[in-house]
């Protein structure tokens, strides 16, 4: 029982960093999510900011139907595994669905955020040229933001109409920016916020954006390209154990059951799992550094 209990404080304090890094946010996620909600009322009944916020990063809508299904469908199976005394599927379920969705979420972001930084130097082309048609820059992004093409105009559609509705357009597009956690983004937030306040060229500034933007992007994949390598590398010493024990297991299960009944062969189990954890969690903050 006393690796268990080990591993036991272990993922709970992993849960408690976790809960710790989450309320650092929290504050600002929710003044965020409540200035988005004060011009649609039909949102105010949702709880968990954080889980709102991380499917409107993701481009779901919790107000759906399958999203909201897929809490029913998960207490659904966990519910039939407790009847049916599968204590082992039941906790694997409940330890490995937050995770798997938190992943889902995450890789569904990255995707439609990149996507997002690729048309936003044609959106702000446009913005530019209604500029020099005589347009202001409010009404130059608001048209922008109802030409442009998925994922774009979904994700700038809340925005829009909150401007539509009284908001500052410069509060918008500071929540627009901390919802979505880009530099792009955010000189474009400070950059209206400039322009609102104090007047000025902002051609001049979307254009330098579109140069900042391009110019990232082209690094960017030279970047990638360079270190592809080096990443392929990372997934592999990652790999690599968890299919060598899963190997051992299936030829020879007798020799990590031997070792799970010894108490000592337990602990060496456990504090293998542990560090092939944070082996994992090192190899992807570095290849975080380098992608």
């Amino acid at each position: 029982m006393t690796p268990l209990l080990g591993l036991l404080a272990l993922v709970l304090l992993a849960w408690a960093l976790l809960l710790w890094r989450r309320g650092r946010r929290q504050v600002a996620s929710v003044q965020m999510l409540g200035r988005l909600q004060e011009s649609d009322p039909e949102r105010r009944t949702l709880r968990f900011p954080w889980l709102q916020r991380e499917l409107l990063r993701a481009g779901l809508d919790m107000q759906s139907l399958s999203v909201r299904l897929v809490p029913f469908f998960l207490l659904a199976v966990l519910a039939l595994s407790a009847l049916l005394g599968n204590w082992p599927l039941f906790i694997l379920i409940l330890l490995l669905a937050p995770v798997l969705l938190r992943i889902w979420l995450t890789l569904r972001y990255r995707r439609r955020l990149q996507r997002m930084v690729e048309q936003l130097p044609t959106l702000l082309d446009q913005v530019i040229r209604s500029l020099k048609s005589g347009r202001t820059l409010a009404d130059g992004l608001l048209t922008a933001m109802q030409d442009s093409t998925e994922p774009m105009r979904s994700a700038f559609a809340r925005t829009s109409r909150n401007v539509l509705r009284g908001m500052p357009l410069e509060e918008a597009m500071d929540d627009f920016a901390d919802l979505y956690e880009r530099d792009e983004l955010r000189i474009l937030a400070l950059g209206v916020r400039v322009n609102q306040r104090y007047g000025g060229n902002a051609s001049d500034l979307l254009a330098s954006l579109i140069v900042l933007i391009r110019d990232r992007e082209k690094g960017s994949r030279q970047l990638r390209a360079l270190t592809g390598e080096t990443r392929i590398t990372a997934y592999l010493l990652g790999a690599l154990p968890v299919a060598l024990a899963c190997y051992i297991f299936l030829t020879n299960p007798a020799f990590i059951l031997g070792m799970w009944n010894d108490p000592s062969g337990q602990w060496v189990l456990m504090f293998s799992a542990l560090f092939q954890v944070v082996g994992s969690l090192l190899l992807w903050r570095m290849m975080r550094s380098i992608a």
